[in-house]
């Protein structure tokens, strides 16, 4: 290690060292504000409640994520020059949805739309991107490849988010899908899809998708293809407890047990057929909810051991961020303490290998939280 006379020695008093965190599904613009503020507020007002909560986000320690969804653009840029602290954003920007679609929140007087008709406000302002054919597939995509995107998001099939679609329904054509693959290899990278069911799955790996977002709904066959293909799997602990993002109507509630019922036998297979699977919250439409970010992933316990679970939101969800190729804005590694790494690291009161449950509460129990060499907080008092 060179050193100067302005280098900053910091005793770490024997606390446990480890990268820092990685979420690999978040939604920057979207998780602090309910569906409703998000479809009718300025934007302006948008960016200012996602940059307080970017802040947090890194507090959590948090030093990169992935961005599935949402005008992330000039927080990223701001973030990345210092206006404003918070995480390295991988931004996919709109998520491309068909008309009735799991990113399709017009109001139902909006439809039928005309031909020449506005955009509505949620693709207005970027958070998604009503596309309907090859054509304005391969558009939508090539838009938010111009914005900056690393990767391209689209939904496969039903939400519990969204209004019009039920969970069975599947979303796109293959030949759909193809288009929006087309415009992400042409640019180095790659997409993936929302998606819980086999049927809705397998027409995105048929098209050339290289990740799975969910598939809690997975079953045995579609497993093995997720593996055969070599495509990521990026799943979330949904199950129904006091972190299940909070649903406003019977339906939702029904679309997400549903969902919920899934996740066990999602993490299985994923296990039994070792498909390379990533971690991620997807925290939606409830400012309530951020601050359990960590303890989320300490409902991982069931499936994987504590060692497990530290990897893969470090270093296993960084090679997924990493995928992105040449589009890749942050190329130096991720996820790991090794010179030439990006120096994000975490001091944790206590060793989480042996109690995993100290990452839930890190106001008490991230001693030291910092991103690219620079010391965002420091409780050692050196």
């Amino acid at each position: 290690m060179n050193r100067s006379a302005a280098t900053q020695i910091i005793d770490g008093k024997g606390k446990f060292l480890m990268p820092g965190l990685i979420d690999a599904h978040w939604h920057t613009m979207m998780c602090a504000v309910p569906m409703t503020v998000l479809l009718t507020a300025d934007v302006g007002y948008l960016n200012l409640v996602a940059a307080h909560e970017a802040n947090k986000t890194l507090l959590r320690g948090f030093t990169s994520v992935r961005d599935l969804a949402g005008p992330s653009f000039g927080l990223k840029r701001a973030i990345d020059q210092g206006l404003t602290p918070g995480p390295r954003i991988y931004p996919s920007g709109a998520m491309i949805s068909q008309s009735g679609g799991h990113g399709d929140f017009r109001l139902p007087y909006e439809v039928p739309a005309a031909p020449n008709a506005p955009l509505s406000h949620g693709d207005a302002i970027g958070g998604g991107a009503i596309a309907d054919g090859v054509e304005a597939v391969l558009k939508r995509s090539r838009e938010q490849l111009m914005m900056g995107a690393t990767q391209l998001k689209l939904a496969a099939g039903g939400g519990v988010a969204s209004s019009y679609d039920p969970i069975d329904v599947s979303q796109y054509t293959e030949e759909e899908f193809h288009a929006a693959v087309e415009a992400a290899e042409n640019w180095g990278t790659y997409v993936t899809v929302h998606a819980y069911t086999p049927r809705a799955i397998q027409t995105a790996l048929r098209a050339g998708v290289k990740c799975i977002d969910h598939a809690q709904l997975l079953d045995e066959p579609t497993a093995k293809m997720i593996a055969e293909k070599g495509a990521w799997l990026s799943l979330q602990a949904f199950l129904d407890n006091e972190f299940a993002n909070p649903q406003s109507t019977a339906e939702g509630r029904a679309k997400q047990k549903m969902v919920q019922s899934g996740t066990e036998n999602a993490f299985r297979l994923a296990k039994k057929y070792k498909i390379k699977t990533a971690w991620g919250t997807d925290l939606l439409f409830d400012p309530k909810s951020t601050k359990n970010q960590n303890a989320l992933l300490t409902t991982l316990t069931p499936w994987y051991s504590n060692f497990e679970i530290l990897k893969m939101a470090t270093s296993v969800n960084a090679e997924l961020l990493a995928f992105c190729g040449p589009r890749n804005p942050y190329p130096k590694p991720l996820g790991v303490i090794r010179e030439g790494a990006y120096a994000d690291l975490l001091l944790v009161e206590g060793n989480p290998i042996q109690d995993i449950k100290l990452i839930a509460d890190p106001d008490k129990n991230f001693i030291l939280i910092m991103k690219s060499g620079i010391v965002y907080k420091n409780l050692l008092g050196n």
